[in-house]
C-alpha cells in the first residue's frame, strides 16, 4: 500500500499525518494555516507530492447524528479542490471525535494547554489516518 496523507481540516489550522511506505503506521506530520483558503489545496498538494503520497484522505466532520453541517460542506469543497490540485485519489473519512480523542490523549500525556492548541490538529490527523489504515488492513 503506498503512502497516504491525512488532512484534518480546521478553520484556523489543518492537521496533517502521513503513513509509512507500507501503509501500516500513521505518523503526525505538521499543521499548516488554513488561511489563505484560496491557496490551501495547492499547498496541501505540494506536501502530498513531497511526501510521495499516492492517496489523500480528508476528514469529514459530521455531526453526532450523522448530518452534514457547514464544516462538512467546507471539507467537501477542500477535497474537491485538492483532487484538482493534486490529481490524486481523495477519500472523505468520518472524523467524528478525533479532535476530542486527540485532546484527551494530549491531556493524559501532561501537555500544557498552550502546547495542546498547537498540536491537537496534527494528533487528530494521526488518529484519523491510523483508524483508516487499520480498517483497510482488516485489523
Amino acid at each position: 500500500m503506498p503512502r497516504v496523507l491525512a488532512v484534518d481540516p480546521g478553520s484556523k489550522r489543518v492537521g496533517l499525518a502521513v503513513s509509512d511506505p507500507t501503509g501500516t503506521i500513521a505518523q503526525g506530520l505538521s499543521t499548516v494555516p488554513a488561511e489563505p483558503a484560496d491557496s490551501l489545496a495547492s499547498r496541501l498538494a505540494e506536501i502530498a507530492k513531497a511526501q510521495d503520497a499516492h492517496r489523500i484522505i480528508v476528514g469529514l466532520p459530521l455531526r453526532m447524528d450523522g448530518r452534514h453541517g457547514p464544516e462538512a460542506a467546507a471539507a467537501r469543497e477542500l477535497a474537491s479542490a485538492l483532487r484538482k490540485a493534486s490529481g490524486l485519489p481523495i477519500e472523505l473519512v468520518d472524523e467524528r471525535l478525533t479532535t476530542v480523542a486527540a485532546e484527551r490523549s494530549l491531556i493524559a500525556g501532561g501537555v500544557r494547554r498552550d502546547k495542546r492548541k498547537l498540536s491537537v490538529d496534527k494528533v487528530a490527523a494521526t488518529l484519523l489516518l491510523q483508524a483508516h489504515l487499520d480498517r483497510k488492513s482488516g485489523s
